[in-house]
């Protein structure tokens, strides 16, 4: 796939690289108690604000999500990791989403527009990708945007302390 990509543009939002000017939100973002919830836990501010990068996420499948010209979150687009449970085809590798928004910008839709925009992106990058989505099941919000976004449930299984879910968009579940 080509990275950098070209800012995608949607109604209200803008998914883009990240930038140096972001470095204060991605400290707010893994500081939250509320976003660690599902993720395992928040990072004290302290040690992120010693260790996070000058421009914190710049790598291929890394967009950040901009409103009015600030970040209010992140989408990520990874191969799933082969050693992981939940795959859709022998040997994983398939595309996986994951995002994080600032709880701020939490019930205003803006996860579904910035999550619907990236998987177009992939579904012009790599006609054909099944894409994959892993979440606690506990999760509801992401529950609730996973069935939003067309993936149906393949399996649930164990790991990290909690029961997870593993969704596909763009190919039947098994």
């Amino acid at each position: 796939m080509a990275w950098p990509t070209a800012p995608i543009r949607t109604e209200r939002l803008v998914l883009r690289e990240s930038e140096a000017r972001d470095r204060a939100a991605f400290v707010e973002l893994f500081a939250s108690p509320e976003v660690g919830t599902y993720v395992g836990g928040s990072r004290p501010r302290a040690e992120l604000e010693r260790s996070a990068p000058e421009v914190p996420g710049r790598r291929p499948g890394f967009f950040v999500i901009e409103l009015d010209g600030e970040m209010i979150g992140m989408i990520t687009l990874d191969p799933r990791d082969a050693g992981r449970r939940g795959h859709v085809r022998p040997g994983g590798g398939e595309t996986e989403l994951g995002s994080m928004f600032l709880p701020r910008a939490w019930g205003r839709g803006y996860a579904a527009e910035a999550c619907g925009a990236a998987l177009d992106w992939v579904a012009g990058a790599l006609p054909g990708e099944p894409v994959v989505l892993c979440t606690q099941s506990a999760n509801e919000r992401a529950m609730r945007l996973a069935a939003k976004l067309g993936f149906t449930e393949v399996e649930r299984f164990e790991e990290f302390g909690a029961e997870q879910w593993f969704g596909v968009r763009g190919l039947p579940a098994r």
